[in-house]
């Protein structure tokens, strides 16, 4: 038995939403999936534990002091469990442990890859951003979580100003501390990248990577709006996340999609959201989409 995605739930993800609605069930299915992405990673020499416990360690009291926006209210779709953490991106154990997680789930991409699949994904997308745009002078990257993709990006436009935008002050503090270790100079924001109190017009690039299957479908609109409102005249939108009509998703086994889906709440609204029509109703032009792995694709609107 396989599960397959359409515009609207079938019978099999429907069980899966069901057995996710029975709080015990979930909470063991979100245990399951963190053992089981801990033993693998291990298993391919990422050294989990390991990092995650010599990050735990530090003191993060100067970054938080620079990064924290004390005053922010967050929207109530963040505050919920991702990934199978309780308070989802909002602690030190999704900070210190978000690095290791993205060479881990990424190996599976390309088996002969391993731990190489996480930065072969990234270069895969920013390969396309070199092909598809000019070289911007500033960028700004949306749910920038660490840095897993800020950095990667400034290596490709060296001479741009970077800003990182996360509602995670956790993920933030590291962001700087490792930004701080390169010596790279980026702008570190704690807001919400629907309202990010930033100009109007400052931006050529806006770069949203590996965020959008993580929120609501309306919050996915403001988010798109909000760049648009960003960006410049001949500015771009660069959007490369999990791909809904792969076959990789479409042939997933159940009890597969089931831990998948026990980490990731909003699966559901991204592999229904009609993201064309979304970028075209915030004021961009028919948007282009290349697939960059059989099962990721990276989406391009320039404003309208």
């Amino acid at each position: 038995m396989t599960t397959t995605f359409k515009s609207k739930p079938n019978l099999a993800t429907k069980l899966v939403n069901g057995i996710l609605s029975i709080k015990p069930l979930a909470n063991f299915a979100q245990t399951q999936a963190r053992k089981m992405i801990i033993k693998r990673a291990e298993k391919i020499g990422v050294p989990w534990r390991k990092q995650a416990k010599e990050l735990s360690e530090c003191n993060w009291n100067k970054e938080w002091e620079i990064v924290n926006n004390p005053n922010l209210t967050y929207p109530e779709y963040y505050l919920t469990s991702f990934h199978a953490y309780e308070k989802g991106n909002m602690s030190w154990q999704a900070a210190t442990e978000v690095e290791v997680a993205s060479l881990a789930v990424h190996a599976g991409i390309w088996p002969e890859e391993g731990i190489g699949g996480d930065a072969r994904l990234r270069q895969s997308f920013l390969d396309i951003l070199k092909a598809e745009i000019s070289t911007p002078k500033d960028v700004l990257d949306l749910g920038c979580s660490v840095g897993l993709n800020t950095f990667p990006l400034q290596k490709v436009f060296p001479e741009a100003k970077f800003t990182g935008v996360d509602l995670s002050p956790y993920f933030l503090a590291v962001g700087l501390y490792r930004s701080q270790q390169q010596n790279l100079d980026i702008n570190w924001v704690h807001a919400a990248a629907e309202a990010t109190g930033l100009p109007d017009d400052s931006f050529d690039l806006v770069s949203i990577c590996l965020v959008c299957h993580e929120l609501p479908q309306f919050a996915t609109g403001k988010i798109f709006r909000e760049a648009r409102r960003l960006l410049r005249s001949n500015g771009s939108i660069a959007i490369m996340d999990m791909n809904p009509k792969s076959e990789v998703y479409a042939t997933m086994a159940p009890h597969i999609f089931t831990l998948l889906k026990s980490t990731e709440p909003y699966l559901d609204e991204y592999f229904t959201l009609d993201i064309e029509k979304e970028l075209v109703d915030a004021g961009f032009s028919a948007p282009k989409i290349i697939c960059n792995t059989h099962r990721h694709r990276t989406i391009i609107a320039r404003v309208a």
